[in-house]
């Protein structure tokens, strides 16, 4: 693939992560003014409104009935509690502390891939993720009085969004993926609103914090498009590890926007989650990279 293409990939990738850190960022900027289940609702209906209009112009709906398969319905519930646990997470701890944890996510996937869907993992990504996920307990760190409540949301909001990435996978190929994200968007709209009156109720919404939240869900939006468009362009053994750009920019974020400077065994445990991350992107890539003389013998799970 010609460099300037992975060039082009690794900039969408970035400008991916950015989107998504700038879109916590802001959700975290509100979640003062308003409860989790308040900005999932507002949020949910502008990205409803959104993806719809796409949708409709690219003729990509379908009967609303397709969230009654149990896969699409499996990914909707994952995608509701990844976004009420992370948004709460936010609210409770530093940004970079809860992007470091989340960065954790490609190795529970890769985990539940090999669980639920038998894909090989062999001895050596086994231990990638095992030091990954010691990784994350180096970022929480518990001690005598345990786990807190922020950490353990966050690790729950890692641990649902597997299963929703899991269950996209088992989804009939047939229904389209802009069809899936407004059922989704729609349901998280709705879930919100439920929710709303057993977190503290509704509360008036100013200019400012309404501003932040049309916002980060127009950033959302970017980002998944700019992921999109990035697995499309570059090699995926290229860009795929420039999702951990997004710990640096929730870093910066953090300390520009809320004075969060993170400490020292948060930053080695990002660390060890990011090694153990890329080096499960580069033995993905050998696994998948067969020598030509040896495209006859049988392949050995890595």
């Amino acid at each position: 693939m010609p460099r300037s293409r992975n060039t082009q990939g690794a900039i969408y990738m970035t400008s991916a992560m950015a989107g998504f850190s700038s879109s916590d960022a802001l959700s975290k900027s509100v979640i003062t003014q308003m409860n989790a289940g308040q900005i999932m609702c507002l949020r949910g209906l502008i990205t409803s409104v959104v993806i719809y209009l796409i949708a409709r112009q690219m003729k990509a709906l379908r009967s609303w009935r397709v969230i009654l398969k149990p896969m699409v319905l499996l990914r909707v519930v994952c995608e509701i509690l990844a976004a009420v646990t992370y948004i709460t997470a936010l609210g409770m701890m530093p940004i970079a502390n809860a992007s470091a944890i989340l960065q954790s996510l490609p190795l529970v996937v890769t985990f539940g891939a090999a669980l639920f869907f038998g894909e090989p993992v062999g001895w050596r990504r086994w231990s990638a993720i095992l030091i990954g996920l010691l990784g994350v307990l180096i970022i929480i760190r518990p001690g005598a009085e345990g786990f807190t409540i922020a950490a353990l949301l966050c690790v729950a909001s890692v641990l649902v969004t597997a299963g929703r990435d899991l269950a996209t996978r088992g989804i009939d190929p047939e229904i389209p993926a802009l069809m899936i994200t407004v059922v989704t968007a729609v349901s998280v709209a709705i879930c919100g609103a439920l929710l709303t009156p057993f977190l503290g109720g509704w509360r008036p919404v100013n200019a400012t914090s309404f501003s932040h939240i049309v916002l980060a869900a127009i950033l959302v939006l970017i980002g998944y498009q700019s992921v999109i468009l990035a697995m499309r362009t570059g090699e995926i053994s290229f860009v795929a590890p420039l999702r951990y750009t997004g710990l640096i920019f929730s870093a910066l974020l953090g300390f520009v926007f809320f004075a969060e400077i993170p400490d020292l065994w948060t930053l080695i445990g990002a660390a060890v989650v990011i090694a153990s991350g890329l080096y499960t992107f580069y033995r993905e890539g050998k696994r998948h990279v067969a020598p030509l003389a040896q495209e006859s013998e049988p392949r050995t799970p890595v």
